[in-house]
């Protein structure tokens, strides 16, 4: 369609334009910040107050920039922070003084669990490309958190083996990391020269962030403007050689008849021994494999409420093997989400980096496969005994600060079946502010010849192919190309989607095709200098949507603002002014709403938050009409004490019809988490959720011993209980059962 060429037309040509002025990479932050690393003849012994001598040969450096709220103003405390180094490992020494401890906000949690606390960070750039960096965290009482950074997008499922202590006393509180070089990937070079950023985060009536060296706001790339550590010599050599054997006992039950709760039966004892290996012989070079491997799911999937959904919902992955190195398979279109490896038998992976370089490369044998079917108004998700080989090749060429030229193949083979989907993908940051970034993907799939796996015979569009399993092959394509400004004041970004009919990718997470969309997000940010806000906002979003065959299907157009409050509350608004939809043939031409968020978290033992939206929607049934009612969540945490934290959340959809004024439905979701950390390493955690839709409680109790990210112990069990037709409203009967006891164990060499 010939409006659609001429918007990508001009999106090119602003980023043609632009460039004429782009950023030069030099930063003078590279120039003016240099931090030093000592080298020293032995292992530091982490006390967490800065008590070993050898910490007197490290050059301070102080943290004088506040950079939020405030822009590199100067610091409201006093913090130094030291870098030490030998052959096996990278330190680092923190010096935080607080006037006022009594507003310390320091809790003693599960790792990666103490990012609303006092911490500090060290921002690790080891490529110096402003592509990817280690992000690793420290509270008061040495509680650990690690990120990897990859451009501004941040993934806290990344794990990696580090030590931490810390200590709080009269005058603030010290901290103490030991990160081995074994736990890093870096260009294999006699002497090291780093992006290295390095903040405390000092939340109190505003969440206020210190900086070693200043920042601009006005420049999105945050690890561009980083300093220099160097001094870092003959550290390239390193082999990892990293086992992980792990042995499981269950017992499970379950019901023979769904509908029958008399018919619970539980199974045998059994147990499962398998595990992993990683071999490493260099930083850049990485080969990982597991056989017979245990996915089983510790961290329980929250409940989401599907009651006026067309669409597949989307769960995160939480499983050790494939959340590792994840971020090298991310795409804008989601080719691959491992959650599509159902039951592996065995997986193994592949990565290497040399220099601008990087190659990733996952193979896995599922035993018992999934697929999702998309659909212009909705998916189909179809559970199979079919076992499938699944193989991902990903390759990357970094360029210039968070630019970006990569390329994905996917290929899920069957024994008469298969789908293959090739792409490319792009970033490219330039003119200091912008953003280019954007995919083109080809799709081939063969479907499986089995209409007793899946039947349903609605068309792809206005092809001849129909969804259900029945041998047919086609091929489709997808394209997404995106143009962002961020800057300090002005952002926007202008969109455009396009996905065949019968675009499929069976190893990804797309469950809508036969659409073409054009979206466009403005906003302006502003930054109050008083006592009541830290920032504001105001912004517009707005688009439109066509399928393959031209009709409309979507025009919507909002606007909103939200206030940074002090206090740590955050208030946000959006009016949905124009919302036309056609959905299965009816049109709907006035589906207007206002959505309304709230979120605080004033002092260091409580926080809450909501969202809710209030309005029309759409009933998506058979015979859809318009209905009044509202979708809501909310929650709050609470934490008593430094060791106890408890979790509520409420989430509740109603829906009336304005044309009989019945309601159409109603119900909510409500589930509370209790934990109780006994130490650094130990906790207990109870679970325990409602579903009023299907009237079904499940209970989830957990201990854990965590000595580091690996080596692990755990028991629990998962109960899933029902209240079936016939029973007292209180009255409930298992479903589902489930007793567990695992232990893994880390052996590196």
């Amino acid at each position: 369609m010939r409006h659609y060429s001429q918007l990508f037309l001009f999106m090119l040509s602003i980023a043609a334009y632009s460039s004429l002025g782009a950023y030069q990479s030099t930063n003078k932050n590279r120039e003016s910040y240099v931090l030093q690393a000592v080298r020293i003849d032995r292992n530091l012994s982490l006390s967490g107050n800065l008590s070993d001598p050898l910490w007197k040969l490290a050059m301070p450096v102080e943290l004088p920039f506040e950079i939020q709220p405030g822009d590199n103003l100067p610091s409201r405390q006093k913090t130094t922070a030291r870098v030490l180094y030998n052959n096996e490992y990278l330190y680092f020494g923190f010096d935080c003084a607080d006037t006022d401890l009594t507003q310390l906000r320091a809790h003693i949690s599960d790792r990666d669990r103490m990012f609303n606390d006092d911490f500090v960070v060290v921002i690790l750039d080891v490529y110096g490309d402003s592509q990817r960096a280690y992000q690793f965290f420290a509270n008061p009482h040495g509680i650990q958190g690690d990120i990897m950074r990859t451009g501004n997008n941040e993934d806290s499922n990344f794990d990696t083996v580090f030590d931490t202590e810390a200590e709080i006393n009269a005058t603030g509180w010290k901290a103490e990391m030991a990160i081995p070089f074994k736990s890093l990937r870096f260009p294999p070079k006699p002497e090291q020269e780093w992006i290295i950023l390095i903040g405390r985060n000092y939340p109190r009536e505003s969440e206020y962030i210190f900086s070693w060296h200043p920042l601009d706001r006005n420049n999105p790339c945050l690890v561009c403007q980083g300093g220099r550590l160097t001094g870092i010599r003959d550290v390239e050599s390193f082999t990892t050689f990293d086992l992980l054997p792990y042995v499981i006992g269950m017992q499970s039950g379950a019901l023979r008849d769904d509908s029958d709760p008399a018919t619970f039966e539980t199974g045998a004892v059994r147990g499962r021994v398998g595990g992993g290996i990683r071999y490493a012989p260099n930083p850049d070079l990485s080969l990982e494999g597991v056989i017979n491997p245990d996915f089983s799911q510790v961290e329980t999937d929250a409940a989401q409420i599907s009651v006026n959904t067309t669409y597949a919902l989307f769960y995160p992955e939480r499983r050790p093997f494939f959340l590792a190195g994840s971020e090298q398979f991310r795409t804008r279109l989601n080719m691959f989400h491992s959650r599509m490896i159902n039951n592996p038998l065995a997986a193994a992976k592949f990565s290497s980096k040399t220099g601008k370089l990087s190659v990733s490369y996952l193979s896995a044998l599922d035993r018992e496969s999934p697929f999702i079917v998309p659909g212009q108004e909705g998916s189909s998700s179809i559970r199979s005994s079919l076992r499938s080989y699944a193989n991902i090749v990903r390759t990357r060429y970094d360029f210039g600060n968070q630019s970006s030229i990569g390329a994905m193949v996917t290929a899920r083979n069957f024994s008469d079946a298969h789908n293959y989907v090739g792409g490319i993908d792009w970033n490219y940051f330039f003119g200091g502010n912008y953003t280019l970034r954007g995919q083109a993907v080809y799709a081939y799939t063969k479907e499986p010849n089995d209409r007793t796996l899946f039947s349903n015979t609605r068309r792809f569009g206005s092809t001849e192919y129909t969804a259900a399993f029945d041998g047919q092959e086609f091929s489709g394509t997808a394209l997404d190309v995106e143009l962002e400004r961020e800057a300090e004041t002005y952002s926007f970004e202008i969109s455009y989607r396009d996905i065949s009919p019968t675009f499929q990718t069976q190893n990804g997470f797309v469950t809508r095709n036969d659409q073409r969309f054009v979206r466009f997000d403005h906003q302006v940010m502003f930054y109050p200098d008083n006592g009541i806000l830290d920032r504001a906002r105001i912004f517009h979003d707005g688009g439109f949507a066509f399928n393959h065959e031209g009709i409309r299907r979507d025009l919507w157009m909002s606007v909103g603002g939200s206030l940074e409050f002090k206090s740590q509350t955050r208030v946000a608004l959006e009016l949905m002014l124009i919302n036309k939809e056609r959905f299965r043939g009816v049109h709907f031409p006035n589906i207007e709403r206002v959505e309304f968020d709230i979120s605080t978290r004033p002092i260091s033992s409580f926080s809450m938050w909501m969202d809710a939206e209030f309005g029309k929607f759409i009933y998506r049934s058979r015979v859809p009409e318009t209905g009044t009612g509202h979708e809501l969540s909310a929650g709050t945490t609470i934490k008593p004490t430094s060791q106890l934290a408890i979790d509520l959340s409420y989430s509740r959809s109603r829906l009336t019809s304005i044309a009989r004024g019945n309601l159409l439905y109603d119900g909510y979701i409500a589930r509370t988490t209790t934990v109780y950390q006994f130490t650094r390493s130990m906790f207990l955690r109870l679970i325990a959720e409602y579903d009023s839709f299907d009237k079904a409680v499940n209970v989830f109790p957990l201990f854990s011993y965590k000595l580091n990210p690996f080596t692990i112990f755990y028991a629990g069990s998962t109960a899933n209980l029902r209240n079936f037709p016939g029973q007292e409203p209180h009255e409930f009967s298992q479903t589902e059962r489930q007793y567990f006891v695992k232990f893994q164990y880390l052996l590196r060499y």
